[in-house]
């Protein structure tokens, strides 16, 4: 703790909820930047770009620009360009996220000319899913499950089975991804958390090594436990998703574990000996 040099914040649960600051988060984030200590927020949020994010944060308080968030989309757009070049992708997500998916080839099967083209007939090389909403119907899941019959490749941008909300826990894209990977008999790439990538891709921005950073969640397996297998520490927040038995049950044990965001000045300050 005492080598930390940058901090990574998931947003959702972490920061907010339903994109209204928690109890102190405001002031926690202020402290650790004027501590000097490199910051990026990484979020699997599907559901808005980052200067949409950057936006919303800003205007509640926050300390933050679009260039310190990094999201699964943005995530993606890399991993397709350099895993699956030129390939052309079907997209089932809810809400617009175009401007973090630069250089993708979207193909608009519903006919609703939604996408950057527009072909029904064209089967998708890349089947991608983003977050869960009212978009993940029956039609739209059984056309993705069609397109994997004829070949396509499954990418999701993460595995998250829920998130929580003002209205409580809300059903995500994992529990739907489990039924297309079994009835489709593959296996989806992932590449938002808990994938290795992202937390290198995120290092790599700061500028820092896995033993100079620690990751803030509430996910545990996702965030926390994710981040520190790939050597960064990890610090687990009791807000957003938190859940005791999820806490029990999970395959490891954070290296920390505190109440809220708000506590994580006063650990920083303890492991820096302030």
């Amino acid at each position: 703790m005492e080598s930390v040099h940058a901090v990574l914040i998931d947003i959702d649960g972490v920061l907010t909820v339903s994109w209204e600051p928690l109890p102190g988060a405001v002031e926690a984030l202020r402290r650790i930047r004027a501590s000097g200590l490199g910051v990026a927020l990484v979020t699997n949020t599907t559901s808005r770009t980052r200067a949409s994010i950057a936006a919303t944060l800003s205007g509640a308080g926050f300390p933050v620009d679009a260039e310190d968030i990094l999201t699964a989309p943005a995530v993606t757009a890399a991993y397709l360009a350099e895993r699956h070049p030129g390939a052309r992708c079907t997209l089932l997500n809810s809400g617009d996220i175009a401007e973090d998916l630069a250089g993708v080839t979207l193909l608009d099967d519903t006919g609703a000319g939604t996408g950057t083209a527009t072909d029904t007939d064209t089967v998708p090389d890349v089947v991608v899913v983003g977050g869960a909403g009212p978009e993940f119907g029956y039609a739209a899941l059984n056309r993705a499950f069609g397109h994997l019959q004829r070949g396509a490749r499954l990418v999701a941008m993460h595995r998250n089975l829920y998130w929580r909300t003002d209205r409580g826990l809300q059903l995500d894209s994992g529990a739907f991804l489990l039924g297309l990977e079994r009835a489709a008999r593959t296996e989806a790439e992932i590449t938002g958390k808990p994938a290795p990538a992202f937390f290198e891709t995120a290092l790599a921005r700061l500028g820092v090594g896995p033993g100079e950073a620690l990751m803030v969640g509430d996910d545990i397996e996702s965030d926390v436990l994710a981040a520190q297998r790939t050597g960064i520490t990890g610090v687990l927040v009791k807000t957003g998703k938190y859940l005791p038995e999820s806490h029990r049950a999970a395959s490891g044990e954070p290296d920390h574990v505190l109440d809220s965001f708000a506590n994580l000045p006063a650990l920083l300050d303890a492991a820096a000996g302030r």
